[in-house]
C-alpha cells in the first residue's frame, strides 16, 4: 500500500517528550517508539506499527503497543481514521482537520486538505445544537496508476 502526506514534518524526540509532558504523560521509549514509527509511516495500521516498533523494542507486546496508540489518540498526538473496508490507520498528522482519498483498488492513501480551509470542513443541513469541530471525509477512489494499469491490461486483450 502506498500512502502520500503534504505538509509532513518530522518532530525530534524532544519534541516528543514535550508533547507528551504537556498532556499529562510520562515520557517513555514505548511511547517514543510508537509515534516514530507512526510519524515514519503516514497512514500505518496497528500491524505496521508492531512490526516497525519491534526493530526498535523487540519484546515489546502487541497489546502495549495498541494501549499506546489508543492513548495518543486520546491526547491527540496521533489521530487514527478507518477507510472503507480496511483496519484502522494511524498518523502523526493532526488538528489541521484533513481528509483522505483511498483507492479501492489497491488501497493507497493520499492525504486531501481541509476543503474550505478551516474546520469542520462542511456544513451540514443539522447540527443539533452542537458545535461541531471537525469532519471526517474519505473520498473512495480509483488512483492513477490503477487506472493506468486497467488501462494497460484492456488494451492488451
Amino acid at each position: 500500500m502506498e500512502t502520500t502526506q503534504t505538509g509532513a514534518s518530522h518532530p525530534s524526540q524532544q519534541e516528543w517528550a514535550e508533547q507528551l509532558r504537556s498532556n499529562g504523560r510520562r515520557v517513555t521509549k514505548q511511547r517514543l517508539a510508537v509515534l516514530d514509527a507512526v510519524d515514519a509511516m503516514p497512514h500505518a495500521t496497528a500491524d505496521d506499527t508492531v512490526r516497525r516498533v519491534r526493530q526498535v523494542l523487540p519484546n515489546i507486546s502487541v497489546q502495549s503497543i495498541y494501549v499506546v496508540l489508543a492513548d495518543l489518540t486520546a491526547i491527540g498526538m496521533v489521530s487514527k481514521f478507518e477507510p472503507p473496508g480496511s483496519p484502522a490507520r494511524y498518523e502523526t498528522r493532526t488538528g489541521d482537520n484533513h481528509h483522505h482519498a483511498y483507492c479501492i483498488n489497491c488501497g493507497m492513501i493520499a492525504d486531501v486538505a481541509c476543503a474550505v480551509g478551516h474546520s469542520p470542513c462542511l456544513t451540514p443541513s443539522e447540527d443539533h445544537g452542537m458545535k461541531l469541530l471537525s469532519a471526517e471525509v474519505v473520498y473512495r477512489g480509483i488512483c492513477a496508476q490503477c487506472q493506468q494499469d486497467m488501462a494497460n491490461s484492456s488494451a492488451v486483450q
